[in-house]
Order: structure tokens, then C-alpha cells, then sequence
């Protein structure tokens, strides 16, 4: 009996595993099935064309005859690395990434904390906030050009003529505009994040005699950190790729002072005709963009692992 009586609970055993078994390849295939159709589009329309690039940038590109373009090696990479106007728009690109980061960032935090204080018209304050959003690149950059034009409003209040034409405040002119476009979707993210840190924090903080900047250092910020570090990762490769904007209002000029590194590529690919080149600009950016999304992300989240 004691032999049969095992042999029964073994069975169950068994037959447990088996279901729990088929349980997982059930949900293994009901997820393939709903990520495969997600990975042919990738496959297509993202993996595909980075490959693509990368071949591109090994050659000599014949837009016209691809088959008759010439492999080159790294002879696009070589010419890059002791090209003067590529460092000049490497350059520009990085004193954009400095006058637009930052504000950003603190502007689009300081936004959603001061919102989400118990105030008056708050729905009215936050439709004022992100309807800038709402406009494309186009709109922003004629509606920006007018204003920095010689007769525009910051011109005549400000002084200093069409700023978009002066060597040194073009690039800050194209900043402004892009931080008054670009403060709302990031307030809307930080906004989000700051309303889910739990009220009872502040209020036992409060108890202890804490201080505003104190319940800031010790509970909103950290509370706020994954989102906080999305924000920053995001706006400094959107800053880091900006196109439009100098495209519109300046067209790189006065004399390549606005030239960032992906209107360099537009220029050197469908200006130039120098695919192959301008494919090698693309990769260096592309990994630039990695090392310094991966070196924030180490640095601003405290996983030093």
C-alpha cells in the first residue's frame, strides 16, 4: 500500500511538471506571436537600414548604381577623423547640447513641482505648458524667425538687430527657441512622476521639522530619479540630433556658426552626393550618442555595477 500510495504521489508530481510545462510553452508562443510581427517591422525598417549604413560608409557610394560602388574600407572614417568641417559641426552640436540641456531639465522640473502645488487654475497652467508641444518643427522655427527678425519682438526689446544673422547669437537664438518648444514634453513626464511620490513621505518628513529644500534633496528628487533620468537621456539625444530647427531658421549660416552634425550629414548626402561619407558621419554620431547616453545612465542612476 505505502509502495502504491508513492507511486500515486510521483504520478501527480509528474502530471503537475507537465502542466506547468505546457503552461510555459503556452505562454512562450502567445508572446512570440504578439513580439514576431513587432521584429519583422524592426528587421525592415530599423536593423535593416543600420546595416545598410554601415556597408554604406565602406564605400564609395553610387546612389544612381549601387553596384558600381567602390569599397573603399575605412578610407570615409580616415578622411572624417581630419575634416575641419565635420569638428566644427561636432563642435556646434555640443554647444547647442550645452545651452538647451540644462535648461530643459531644470526649467520642465521646477514647472511640474510649482504645478503641482495646490493652486488656482492648474488645468489652465498646464494647457499653457505643453501647447507649444503641439506645433511641428516648421511652425516653431517660422514662428521663432519672425521673432528674432530685425523687426521682430526680441530685437526691439533686446537690441542687437536679426539675431539669427549674428555670429554669436545665433546658436543661443536657436536654444531659446528650442527650450520654449521642447519644456513641455518633459514637464509633462516629470509632472507624472512627481504627483506618484506618496504624500504620506511629505507629511511624516513634515513632522520631523523638515525643511522644503530638505523634503526636495531627500524625498523629491530620489522619488523622481528613473524618470529624472529619462528626461535627461532623452533631451540630450534630441538636442544631440537637432536638424530642424538650424535647417529653418538659419540654414547653418552666418557662415556655418548654426552647421550642427546631422545638418552636416543632410548637406554632405543630398548636397554634396556623398552618401558613403555622410553615412560614416552618421555611425560616429550614432556611437557618440551611445558612449554618452550609457555614461549618463551610469553616472546619474548610482549603479556602478
Amino acid at each position: 500500500m505505502a509502495h502504491s500510495t508513492q507511486q500515486s504521489d510521483s504520478s501527480g508530481d509528474d502530471s503537475g511538471l507537465r502542466d506547468r510545462s505546457d503552461s510555459s510553452v503556452s505562454e512562450l508562443v502567445a508572446g512570440l506571436s504578439f513580439a514576431v510581427p513587432y521584429l519583422i517591422i524592426a528587421g525592415l525598417f530599423l536593423f535593416g537600414p543600420l546595416l545598410l549604413a554601415l556597408y554604406m560608409s565602406f564605400h564609395d557610394w553610387n546612389a544612381l548604381d549601387p553596384g558600381q560602388s567602390q569599397f573603399i574600407g575605412l578610407e570615409n572614417y580616415r578622411i572624417l577623423l581630419g575634416d575641419p568641417d565635420f569638428w566644427n559641426a561636432l563642435w556646434n552640436t555640443v554647444y547647442f547640447v550645452i545651452l538647451t540641456v540644462p535648461p530643459i531639465v531644470i526649467g520642465s522640473l521646477l514647472l511640474a513641482l510649482g504645478v503641482n502645488r495646490d493652486v488656482k487654475g492648474k488645468w489652465l497652467l498646464r494647457t499653457i505648458f505643453f501647447s507649444p508641444y503641439v506645433l511641428t518643427v516648421a511652425v516653431v522655427g517660422l514662428l521663432w524667425t519672425e521673432v528674432f527678425s530685425a523687426s521682430g519682438l526680441i530685437p526691439y526689446y533686446v537690441g542687437g538687430g536679426n539675431w539669427l544673422n549674428d555670429h554669436t547669437l545665433a546658436m543661443p537664438a536657436l536654444a531659446i527657441a528650442t527650450v520654449w518648444w521642447q519644456l513641455a514634453f518633459n514637464f509633462i513626464i516629470l509632472l507624472a512622476a512627481r504627483q506618484n511620490v506618496p504624500d504620506r513621505l511629505y507629511e511624516a518628513a513634515k513632522l520631523d521639522g523638515a525643511s522644503t529644500w530638505r523634503m526636495m534633496r531627500d524625498i523629491t528628487i530620489p522619488q523622481m530619479q528613473n524618470p529624472l533620468i529619462f528626461v535627461v537621456i532623452v533631451t540630450f539625444v534630441g538636442s544631440f540630433q537637432v536638424f530642424g530647427q538650424p535647417f529653418i531658421m538659419t540654414d547653418g549660416g552666418p557662415s556655418f556658426e548654426t552647421t550642427t552634425i546631422v545638418l552636416y550629414l543632410y548637406d554632405t548626402a543630398f548636397t554634396g552626393r556623398e552618401f558613403g561619407y555622410a553615412a560614416a558621419v552618421g555611425y560616429v554620431l550614432f556611437m557618440i550618442l551611445i558612449a554618452v547616453s550609457a555614461t549618463s545612465y551610469y553616472f546619474l542612476s548610482g549603479d556602478k555595477r
